[in-house]
């Protein structure tokens, strides 16, 4: 069975234990890059990592964007919401269907 996983700062991360995901406090962008080349090769299929942390290993990140699984899923930290999430989100429509349908061929 397949599992979840969140990485991030703590502050960011601590409350989706209890909504069954695998948290992973990281802050540093080589333990970052480890940890989460070691969850891609493991039985997780969603990762969500925080904004903030995925801005520092955006060439990481960009290795698994075709792969199947896991699905890499950028999230709001507590510090707030950059917008990287989302334009990782559109750049991926845009990947799959060949236009921009989410805000209108902007």
């Amino acid at each position: 069975m397949y599992k979840i996983a969140v990485m991030g700062d703590q502050d960011s991360i601590y409350g989706f234990a209890a909504l069954g995901f695998v948290p992973f406090s990281v802050t540093d962008p080589q333990e970052a890059e480890r940890t989460l080349r070691d969850l891609a090769q493991g039985e997780y299929a969603v990762i969500y990592i925080t904004e903030a942390l995925a801005a520092l290993i955006e060439t990481e990140i960009d290795r698994y964007r075709t792969a199947g699984l896991p699905a890499i899923i950028l999230i709001p930290g507590a510090s707030g919401n950059t917008g990287r999430g989302m334009t990782a989100v559109k750049k991926s429509v845009e990947q799959a269907v060949g236009s921009d349908i989410i805000f209108g061929g902007e």
